[in-house]
């Protein structure tokens, strides 16, 4: 999983989507395009919180058994 935290929602999601990539490339060594493409299939995006204004926590889920 990763998590990003800020004041723009969709910069929140960009920045954890990133990150989530860097992972899987990380791990896997897959191209960073085939990253991407894996986590459009099987990441999961959450707004994790919105309590603590004016920030949004993002996270991005990865199943364990892809890594």
């Amino acid at each position: 999983m990763t998590t990003r935290i800020g004041p723009d929602l969709f910069d929140a999601a960009i920045e954890a989507t990133r990150r989530g990539v860097e992972m899987v490339v990380a791990r896997t060594g897959l191209a960073p395009v085939d990253a991407y493409l894996l986590l459009s299939l099987v990441g999961d995006l959450h707004v994790s919180e919105v309590v603590d204004a004016p920030n949004w926590v993002v996270s991005l889920h990865i199943p364990t058994r892809i890594l």
